[in-house]
Order: C-alpha cells, then sequence, then structure tokens
C-alpha cells in the first residue's frame, strides 16, 4: 500500500481551510457561522473481520482495517467540507474527529468543526 492509504487531510487547493486550531495566524474571524459536520458509518465485511481476527492472535498492524479507517475519515471529512462550503464558509476551526462503533455492525466517524468566514488581517 501507498502513503495515501495511510494518511488523510486536506489537498493544497481546497477553498475551505481546515485547522484544529481556533485561529489562523494572519487571519481574523469575520463571521463566525457554527457548528458544521460530517458523518459517515462504516460496516466491516466478513472477510476483514475473519482477517483481522487471525492477524491479532499473532500481532502486527490490521492493514485494511487501516486503510478502511482512513478512506472513511477521509470522507468524513469531505463531508464537512461541503457542509462549511454550502454556507459560506471558507474555514472550519476546531477541527476534531469523534470515532464510536455503531451497534456493533461498523464505524461511526463525525467529522466537526467551527465553520467561519476568514479574512487576512
Amino acid at each position: 500500500m501507498s502513503i495515501e492509504d495511510y494518511g488523510g487531510g486536506q489537498w493544497p487547493q481546497s477553498d475551505v481551510l481546515v485547522v484544529t486550531t481556533n485561529d489562523v495566524p494572519g487571519h481574523r474571524v469575520e463571521k463566525v457561522i457554527g457548528e458544521v459536520f460530517g458523518l459517515t458509518v462504516r460496516s466491516r465485511h466478513l472477510g476483514s473481520q475473519i482477517g483481522a481476527g487471525l492477524k491479532s492472535m499473532i500481532g502486527g498492524e490490521l492493514k485494511g482495517l487501516t486503510k478502511t479507517l482512513v478512506q472513511t475519515r477521509n470522507q468524513a471529512m469531505e463531508r464537512l467540507v461541503e457542509q462549511a462550503r454550502a454556507r459560506g464558509a471558507n474555514a472550519v476551526l476546531a477541527f476534531r474527529f469523534d470515532v464510536t462503533e455503531a451497534a456493533d455492525v461498523g464505524t461511526e466517524v463525525c467529522a466537526y468543526g467551527t465553520a467561519v468566514v476568514l479574512a487576512r488581517e
């Protein structure tokens, strides 16, 4: 697997900046739009569950599950950016992920933050 299979985040050309900080150096918040989020739930297929069970007995990384979680987080983040853009934001501050098990059938990933309009100082 390549590095793209294990990483995420924004592409440099994105029109909506997403940061984990509460502010952006050299910018001021002109308008707070409010909370935005992107949510997705992914189920694990039987083959990956069996493979993960076997791998957990001998140790090591569960590469299939890692790749699935990366894809899931990236999808949640894309949905967050779409919602922020649709509401007129050009940035999301205090970005976070929340990951929980969804009724023992999958993983729920929520990307959330505060949509704002930033301007250069």
